[in-house]
């Protein structure tokens, strides 16, 4: 009788790890804090503070047990940094993507990838994408795009939860060098892990740790794959989000690098604020409840596309 009892205890604490398996606010709390703090110094690329938070994410992907592809987790290049007007001279420094995968489980949709990424980079001290006067003060980037990162940790940790379910795989990237010209995303699609042709969707998130208080979700590319808007109007409203969905825009950031490969895309935002490269993106600033809802959100449409037979073609908008 005992041993029956202990068995059902042991089951009943498994049940409820894997339950609590959830995005939660201190947790996108947490690594908010650890990207926008001042030993980061702005996370520019190269460097110390790179390398730095480039292992705090490589940690983050390998405990959780997110797959490393054969490279590993690091996909190390060079990026050209932009310098003040004026200037000839620029220079080159070492930096990465990080990246892992999930393989889905049936057996002809496995082959078919969704990828997930947000830069996880900033302007450091300043430079020539400041919008701020003061010089040589870190940016700290909390919403530019810390937010996104932070997302894109905690979605993956659900999802991993949820593995078993799905039919797609999923590539997680976060982009090294974004702010310097979307360089990091456009080596990982010049220098693709999988068959650029299996790649059916690109969700790209930055800049999502501002929901304003009518919860507006703003996305750009949605006319680049099949009945999206519908899907995604759905989904936010469920959550109690209020989609605002541009079917004929691509927009900016890293999933232009995918657009341009003929890969269908989807950026995710909260849209701007007056503190966009500015000193003054912080982190007390952050709607870390929005934060959440948004995770949930992305977190929901992933779900969706990856655990059904969903139409995944591309449109081209230009």
């Amino acid at each position: 009788m005992k041993s029956i009892f202990f068995c059902l205890w042991v089951a009943s604490l498994s049940f409820n790890g894997f339950a609590q398996v959830e995005i939660t606010e201190n947790e996108l709390q947490g690594h908010l804090e650890f990207l926008t703090s001042e030993r980061n110094a702005g996370r520019f690329p190269g460097g110390r503070s790179n390398r730095r938070v480039v292992s705090y994410l490589k940690k983050d992907l390998k405990k959780m047990g997110v797959s490393a592809f054969d490279l590993g987790y690091i996909q190390k290049f060079r990026a050209r940094l932009r310098v003040e007007k004026g200037l000839d001279k620029k220079p080159i420094v070492k930096t990465s993507n990080v990246v892992g995968f999930i393989e889905g489980n049936d057996a002809a949709l496995k082959n078919e990838f969704i990828v997930l990424g947000a830069h996880y980079d900033h302007l450091g001290l300043g430079g020539p994408s400041s919008r701020s006067d003061k010089r040589n003060t870190i940016h700290y980037g909390a919403d530019d795009n810390a937010s996104g990162t932070a997302a894109l940790l905690e979605i993956a940790e659900k999802l991993i939860s949820e593995k078993h379910r799905l039919k797609r795989s999923i590539i997680f990237i976060a982009f090294g060098a974004e702010e310097q010209g979307l360089l990091g995303s456009q080596f990982f699609v010049e220098n693709p892990l999988v068959p650029l042709s299996q790649i059916k969707l690109m969700i790209n998130m930055d800049m999502v740790g501002r929901l304003n208080p009518e919860k507006h979700v703003y996305m750009g590319g949605a006319g680049t794959f099949p009945d999206v808007v519908n899907l995604m109007q759905n989904l936010g409203e469920s959550l109690n989000l209020t989609p605002i969905v541009h079917a004929g825009a691509v927009g900016g950031s890293d999933h232009v690098s995918f657009y341009k490969k003929g890969i269908s895309v989807l950026g995710i935002h909260t849209g701007a604020h007056p503190h966009y490269h500015t000193p003054e993106d912080t982190l007390d600033l952050i709607n870390i409840e929005g934060l959440k809802q948004v995770s949930d959100y992305v977190f929901k449409t992933v779900m969706r596309l990856s655990t059904t037979h969903y139409e995944m073609a591309f449109i081209n908008q230009d």
